[in-house]
């Protein structure tokens, strides 16, 4: 199973960007994906995710500002970050899982990480 997560970068507070998460190796289409961020010095956050049926799921520090979508033709999922804002800043993590879950040890599979860093 392979995770390859993409679309960090450097961005000004108040702007936006689009992470993807491209799987190879599972059924992606009946897997939770999830989406985690660690920064520095902090434990890893439950951002999002989404089930296998698009049922989504945003954590309190980021509803209303972001969004997980899946597009199960293409085996990825993404997380839609409007908004941003200096505490967002981390390294972004996609998970899967083959159930619904909340904690990062319940997630099998992981991707290798993508650093979003937020301007003041």
């Amino acid at each position: 199973v392979q995770l390859q997560a993409s679309g960090g970068g450097l961005v000004e507070a108040g702007g936006s960007l689009r992470l993807s998460c491209a799987a190879s190796g599972l059924t992606f289409s009946s897997h939770v994906m999830g989406w985690f961020r660690q920064a520095p010095g902090k434990e890893r956050e439950f951002v999002g995710g989404i089930t296998s049926a698009g049922n989504t799921y945003l954590g309190d520090s980021v509803k209303g500002r972001f969004t997980i979508s899946r597009d199960n033709a293409k085996n990825t999922v993404y997380l839609q970050m409007n908004s941003l804002k200096p505490e967002d800043t981390a390294v972004y993590y996609c998970a899967a899982s083959p159930k619904w879950a909340i904690r990062g040890y319940e997630y099998p599979y992981w991707g290798q990480g993508t650093l979003v860093t937020v301007l003041q």
